[in-house]
Parts: C-alpha cells; structure tokens; sequence
C-alpha cells in the first residue's frame, strides 16, 4: 500500500502572525510549498497544513470561506507526554491563541485545547501507551 500524506488547507487572515505563532510553537515551515500566499505548516511525517490567504483558499472551492465563528472541524494533535501538551498549549496561549475548552484528564489520555489567532480549533492530546494493552 502506497504511503498517504495528509495536507489541511486552512484559510488564514495574517501570514506574518500566523508565521510567528506555530514558529513559538516550535513548528517549521516548507519553503517549496510556502509563498506570498500560503503556508505550508509541517506538523509531522507526510502531515502538513496548508495555510492559505482567504484569496489564495478561495481558488480551491466554490462554497463561502468560514470565518472563524463557527467551528468546521477540530484538529488534533497526539503528542509522546503530558508535559508536551501543556507546552504546545501553554505557547499557544502565550502568543495569541485562546482557550477552546477546559483541560481533560482521564488518567491514561490528557489533552487540552486552544483556538489559533483565526480561530480554528486545535486538540493537543497524550494517550498512555499502555492504556491500549489492557
């Protein structure tokens, strides 16, 4: 089976901000897939975000672009220990992002949630490993 690669495309309203908050994050960019009108987030292997210019998205749909007041879906991040997810939670907040939801502790998941400076909504969450075995 041929190995899939997921690419989000996500409007944005601020290249320059948008840049800077997932770079405090500690997240890079692809330069190939990066211009004046787009940003190609790299989150993980054959995982990125493409994060668009409300003009350069709109060449890619026909239906109105969300504006950040409703929430379209919810995108979550898994992440190898609860300390990194107070510390993507924490900088987010710490550089322009808001709280979407009061933290979740189940013993073996954690997770917390932030909404990013355009308002779409991030789940950062750690599973113990050893929940799935029993």
């Amino acid at each position: 089976m041929a190995t899939t690669q997921i690419f989000v495309n996500l409007p944005i309203t601020d290249l320059p901000a948008t840049r800077a908050f997932w770079t405090a994050l500690g997240y890079t960019f692809n330069a190939d897939f990066s211009g004046e009108h787009s940003l190609a987030l790299e989150i993980g292997p054959g995982i990125s975000a493409m994060l668009l210019s409300h003009s350069h998205f709109g060449e890619f749909t026909v239906k109105p672009i969300a504006d950040g007041s409703a929430t379209e879906t919810i995108l979550a991040l898994g992440v190898d220990s609860r300390d990194e997810v107070d510390r993507l939670a924490d900088a987010a907040l710490a550089h322009g992002g808001t709280k979407a939801q009061d933290p979740q502790d189940h013993g073996f998941m954690y997770g917390r949630s932030f909404l990013d400076p355009d308002g779409h909504h991030w789940e950062v969450v750690w599973m113990d490993p050893n929940a799935s075995q029993g």
